[in-house]
Formats: structure tokens, C-alpha cells, sequence
């Protein structure tokens, strides 16, 4: 499947198995996604004792809320979308904790 094809809900559906957790020892923290546009929406990932589990929906207790337009999303994760770059031009929103932002991409291997 080309990347132009996957959907932010093709790629939410892959954390738990792209999920690292030699990587996350001693991590406990729940990753916010708020996707807009057509092929958007909002998913949790919580992060803790090394397991992963992504639900759809918003969580009261996110540590960092990740806001992206869906085409960017995917363009991120595959690669094609630089992270600092797409945060300093507006494209990537974060609330929270910035720490964790950076160590996102470190637990998890998605293709890309």
C-alpha cells in the first residue's frame, strides 16, 4: 500500500504492534492524537509496566496532546513530513509535556 493510501486510522491500528517496549521501561504516559480533517479523529495511546494500548476517544489524563491535519499525520509517520519543521511551521500542535514529544518516535517502528 503507498503511503498517499494509509489513513490515520490505518496508522493508529499499528502502534500496538510497532510499539517498542524495551524502549518505554519505566515510562507511564497516555499520548493524545488529535487528527483533523476528513479522515481524522481523536485516539489515546497509554503507555505503562512496557505495554501499550491505543482506544479511540479522548483520555482525561493525557500527558501530551498531539494535534495534526490527517494528511500530515500520515505524512509524519512515513517519513515525509520532518517533526521539529512541521511543530515550527504550525503543521504539529503540542500540549503538555514536550519531554515525552521527543521520545515519541523512539517507541515505537512503523513503517515509513
Amino acid at each position: 500500500m503507498a503511503d498517499d493510501e494509509l489513513t490515520p486510522q490505518q496508522i493508529i491500528d499499528q502502534i500496538p504492534a510497532a510499539f517498542q517496549a524495551d524502549k518505554a521501561q519505566g515510562l507511564a504516559a497516555t499520548f493524545q492524537f488529535d487528527i483533523t480533517g476528513s479522515q481524522g479523529g481523536q485516539w489515546f495511546a497509554e503507555i505503562k509496566d512496557a505495554t501499550c494500548e491505543v482506544t479511540a476517544g479522548t483520555s482525561p489524563t493525557a500527558n501530551i496532546t498531539i494535534t495534526m491535519a490527517d494528511q500530515n499525520f500520515v505524512k509524519l509517520i512515513t517519513g515525509r513530513l520532518d517533526g521539529p519543521m512541521a511543530f515550527m511551521t504550525g503543521k504539529l500542535k503540542l500540549k503538555g509535556d514536550m519531554a515525552l514529544a521527543l521520545r515519541l518516535s523512539g517507541l515505537f517502528k512503523l513503517p515509513g
